[in-house]
């Protein structure tokens, strides 16, 4: 009865070994996506999504959105800045006794700039008949017409304000 076995028989006996294999991993993949479903599930749990894939895709969206918005605040924000160095912010006034024989500060400077250095300085002489009011325009700091040192000082006194 020691018969060998006939090809016939040898291959169902390894197709049978290997059945039984396949279906020993089929079981250990089937848990392992059952674990992987439930994380899943417990992940999307009230969300109301279905399809992770849409909900990858809406995200994407949002955030590209959010990156124009982004760009146009910072656009905005520029401008802002830009606007507001610009504006006439600096202020300051120098008073001063232009004539001996009055007895106070009562003629002035006041200069009016901004971060460039830019705008206007006024300049009341006061005398007991009359006061005179002059106004220089400023650019860069400097004017087509000669500053008095009180003007300059003036300009000195609003340039150095925060």
């Amino acid at each position: 009865m020691n018969e060998a076995l006939s090809p016939l028989e040898l291959t169902v006996v390894g197709l049978s070994a290997v059945i039984v294999v396949l279906i020993i991993w089929m079981s250990v993949i089937g848990r392992r996506l059952k674990k992987l479903r439930k994380q899943y599930v417990t992940a999307m749990d009230g969300m109301g999504v279905t399809n992770l894939e849409d909900m990858l895709i809406e995200i994407r969206q949002q955030l590209g959105d959010q990156q124009i918005k982004q760009a146009e605040q910072d656009k905005a924000y520029e401008k802002l800045e830009k606007a507001l160095s610009d504006s006439r912010g600096k202020v300051a006034v120098h008073r001063y006794n232009a004539f001996a024989d009055n007895g106070s500060d009562l003629s002035f400077s006041l200069a009016i700039i901004n971060d460039s250095q830019d705008g206007i300085v006024l300049s009341g002489l006061h005398s007991r008949e009359d006061t005179y009011v002059y106004a220089k325009p400023l650019e860069k700091g400097s004017s087509p017409y000669p500053l008095t040192p009180e003007e300059k000082k003036a300009v000195t006194l609003a340039l150095q304000q925060a």
